[in-house]
């Protein structure tokens, strides 16, 4: 059994995540591919994710991407969470991981609605109510905003458990694949989408595979971007079950590796070779960006250091990296100037690294500051 070191998964880290310099994506798809999928539930960091790896980009670019080209469609998918896909990834998401968070919201939902006392069948209501916007998306192919369907559709405009009924309806039928996040009528920085129905937002009904092919799909993605990978790993990323995972691992025919603590990984069967240490780098990214949120076991580049990289519900702060391993978080002052905050000493050549990549990222959001409702605890120390 091939047995890989931590040294060498961060370096295989560094180049399939294009953050080494001379790893760099040439496009925002490609940057998206080189981690799967990028994590949306911050409309910032799908934009920094991408700086941190295209070289040169412009947020145009991205804009371009998810509006214009629509080669990359943002979906609420694994763990209930909001990721932007590479189009031709949507329907394995349909099928496996959005098609289980889509089961759990509806019954939630049904719940809620039977609790408050809104409805004595709240699968009917929650049937009713999704024909009713789907019927209202259908005179509107250009999509409408959250605002303009609770007009609508008034029967949506309530609310259950405590939560906006109608959010949790668009989010059904988003994670069920009929509608979209289309237009985003805001800045970057924000997320004001016209919700669109997903056939006259691509153009086309893509066709679904089943469950297990979708799993599988994703699966090999993942292996290529975060290999090697423990189950533990994809069972929490995918949000699935343990029984999916290895059926899934056996279709691409993953083989069994040794790591470093004596856990099993597992690599596609053609991605058994070292990959060559990128030399020195260093990088900058964004809060939930998916390198940090990859893996549950996370060691190999955090060290000791996740009580004061992640907040208590599992979310990451900003990070900053030294070749291939978490060595701070970063902050912003009044003046938008980009501070990195060490949690561990840095050689005097690691440090002249990451103050470039401070100075890079400063300079390119050009005095705008970033902000965000997950900020760890040395984020808000430094604060």
């Amino acid at each position: 059994m091939r047995h890989v070191t931590d040294g060498e998964r961060r370096a295989r880290l560094a180049v399939r995540h294009a953050l080494a310099p001379g790893s760099r994506a040439a496009t925002v798809a490609d940057a998206t591919r080189a981690v799967t999928v990028l994590h949306a539930t911050e409309p910032p960091t799908v934009y920094l994710s991408c700086w941190a790896r295209v070289d040169g980009f412009r947020p145009a670019d991205l804009a371009a991407a998810l509006h214009t080209e629509r080669s990359l469609v943002k979906q609420l998918a694994m763990r209930r969470t909001l990721f932007v896909f590479p189009r031709d990834l949507l329907p394995a998401a349909w099928a496996s991981a959005s098609a289980r968070v889509a089961t759990a919201e509806r019954g939630r939902l049904v719940k809620d609605l039977a609790a408050d006392g809104l409805t004595a069948d709240g699968g009917e209501w929650l049937d009713r109510a999704r024909a009713e916007v789907l019927a209202v998306l259908a005179t509107a192919p250009e999509g409408r905003t959250a605002q303009e369907i609770r007009l609508a559709v008034p029967t949506i405009d309530v609310r259950a458990g405590g939560l906006a009924a109608s959010s949790r309806v668009l989010n059904h039928l988003g994670l069920t694949g009929d509608i979209v996040r289309g237009t985003n009528t805001g800045g970057w920085h924000v997320s004001r989408p016209r919700w669109t129905l997903m056939r006259d937002w691509l153009g086309e009904t893509p066709e679904w595979p089943g469950a297990a092919e979708g799993y599988r799909e994703i699966v090999r993605r993942w292996l290529w971007s975060f290999g090697p990978g423990t189950e533990d790993d994809l069972v929490w990323w995918l949000g699935a079950t343990k029984s999916a995972v290895r059926a899934a691992l056996a279709a691409v025919g993953a083989v069994q590796v040794s790591m470093d603590g004596g856990r099993t990984g597992w690599l596609l069967p053609d991605d058994l070779g070292e990959v060559a240490d990128p030399g020195p780098w260093a990088a900058l990214l964004p809060v939930l960006d998916p390198t940090v949120m990859g893996w549950q076991g996370r060691d190999f580049y955090l060290g000791p250091h996740k009580e004061l990289i992640f907040d208590t519900r599992g979310n990451a702060g900003t990070t900053a990296w030294v070749n291939g391993r978490v060595v701070g978080a970063w902050v912003q002052d009044r003046a938008g100037v980009v501070r990195v905050c060490p949690v561990e000493p840095v050689s005097t050549v690691e440090d002249e690294l990451l103050r470039a990549e401070a100075a890079r990222l400063t300079d390119w959001l050009g005095g705008f500051r970033v902000s965000s409702v997950y900020s760890s605890p040395v984020m808000k120390a430094a604060a």
